[in-house]
């Protein structure tokens, strides 16, 4: 079983960068896949999720209306377009599988999630 994300970078305020999560190993399936982030000196945090049995997307309050998550499911992968960026955004941004039951008010819990990939530095500077 393996996360790999990818994606992060150095951009300015205002600019846009799009995350990509690559699942692979998942013979038995995963049941939603989140990405989550953390700051320096912050605890990690969800950003935004989506499931696989209706689709059902999950945002932070403090990304909606300019984060978008997507999948693919012929490449296994999940996309967090991430527009109209703030320094605040900057952190190292992980991607997460669930192999549980998850309902939608606990799809940005880290504790739902099994399984994690290396994470991706997104810088933004002002």
């Amino acid at each position: 079983v393996q996360l790999q994300a990818s994606g992060g970078g150095l951009v300015q305020t205002g600019g846009s960068l799009r995350l990509s999560c690559l699942a692979s190993g998942f013979t038995l399936g995963y049941t939603a896949i989140g990405w989550f982030r953390q700051a320096p000196g912050k605890e990690r945090e969800g950003v935004s999720s989506i499931r696989n049995r209706d689709r059902s997307t999950k945002y932070d309050e403090s990304v909606k209306g300019r984060f978008t998550i997507s999948r693919d499911n012929a490449k296994n992968a999940v996309y967090l377009q991430m527009n109209s960026l703030k320094p605040e955004d900057t952190a190292v941004y992980f991607c997460a599988a669930s192999r549980s039951g998850i309902i939608s008010s606990a799809m940005l819990n880290s504790d739902m999630y099994n399984y994690w990939g290396q994470g991706t530095l997104v810088t933004v500077s002002s």
